[in-house]
């Protein structure tokens, strides 16, 4: 039912709401010349190196979320896992679409809703469904985007839960726990991560929950050579793993303490696109001199060197063949 809402909603949005703006060469040039008066630009050649190191990151990390692993072994049989995987560049389709929603607004004038004094981006395409669509159609729109954000959040707070109970109730707190009493204390542990998602969004200002995502995303990326390469292969120790994520976890933390915000005039943790200049001229490798990258990516490479170094400092092992027992 999500997948068939929201995929309706935006398709019928892509093909309906660009006849009442005059069409795609209205839309665009609404949105050119907003740009050429903001003297903005989508990409320069500053911010493209971000782009490209920021979309490869989140790919790599998508898969390390626990909340990944816990759709995968819910999975009735391994074909639903292979047939959802077939469907994820259709994901990618859309999201694509979602993105022209942003010109469509541009084009209708759409201003997004004020709160406290402060205009809240995250409402611009609601107000261009109430805008644009009629108030059945614009329900059901609303709807969409309503279960399109509670299924994800449901996977992950009980992904949450699972790891609390299996990883701290039952190593810590409670070892002869039944399965019942798991089941018990994950339900309320999934309760609680719920609440406390709701009270960030009510009580804590919109960005914190955005900033916490890029934070995020650099922190689960330092798993990728521990649950990526060492599954493949046995040459890496295990020290060298640990030696690597911790290096990596401690130089992305530095990097994103590093990063202001200017729109929030926050000192630290503004982003995770971080300039280069601040480790070398990037002229000298023919960069832009406003050159960024995404944070994530140059800890996930730091991360990578010294678990390999390590590796080979305590004496790295050949991967060896398995060995077969006989019948």
């Amino acid at each position: 039912m999500k997948d068939f809402l929201i995929y309706a909603i935006i398709i019928v949005a892509v093909l309906y709401i660009p006849s009442k703006l005059g069409g795609w060469d209205a839309i665009f040039g609404a949105a050119e010349k907003k740009f050429a008066a903001t003297n903005a630009t989508l990409l320069n050649p500053g911010n493209q190196w971000q782009y490209v190191t920021l979309a490869l990151g989140s790919a790599l990390a998508l898969f390390l979320y626990p909340h990944s692993v816990t759709g995968v072994l819910a999975s009735r049989s391994r074909d639903v896992v292979r047939r959802n995987m077939t469907a994820l560049p259709a994901y990618s389709l859309l999201l694509g679409l979602i993105a022209l929603l942003g010109y469509m607004a541009i084009a209708a004038g759409t201003k997004p809703i004020v709160t406290n004094g402060k205009a809240d981006a995250n409402t611009v395409v609601p107000v261009l469904f109430d805008q644009m669509f009629p108030d059945w159609l614009a329900g059901i729109a609303f709807a969409a985007i309503g279960i399109g954000a509670l299924v994800p959040a449901a996977i992950m707070s009980i992904a949450a839960a699972n790891l609390f109970t299996r990883n701290i109730y039952k190593e810590y707190v409670k070892r002869d726990a039944t399965p019942a009493q798991e089941a018990t204390v994950s339900k309320i542990a999934s309760l609680v991560v719920k609440v406390g998602a709701v009270a960030v969004i009510l009580l804590i200002d919109p960005q914190f929950s955005i900033d916490l995502q890029l934070i995020g995303g650099v922190i689960i990326l330092q798993t990728l050579p521990a649950v990526g390469l060492a599954l493949y292969s046995r040459w890496w120790h295990k020290w060298g793993l640990v030696a690597g994520w911790a290096v990596g976890m401690a130089a992305g933390m530095w990097m994103l303490y590093l990063i202001p915000n200017a729109a929030t005039k926050h000192a630290h943790f503004g982003g995770s696109a971080f300039p280069l200049a601040k480790w070398f001229d990037p002229g000298a490798l023919g960069l832009a001199p406003n050159t960024a990258v995404y944070v994530g990516f140059i800890a996930v490479l730091i991360n990578i060197v010294v678990a390999a170094l390590v590796t080979l400092a305590l004496g790295a092992r050949r991967s060896r063949p398995a060995v077969v027992a006989p019948a």
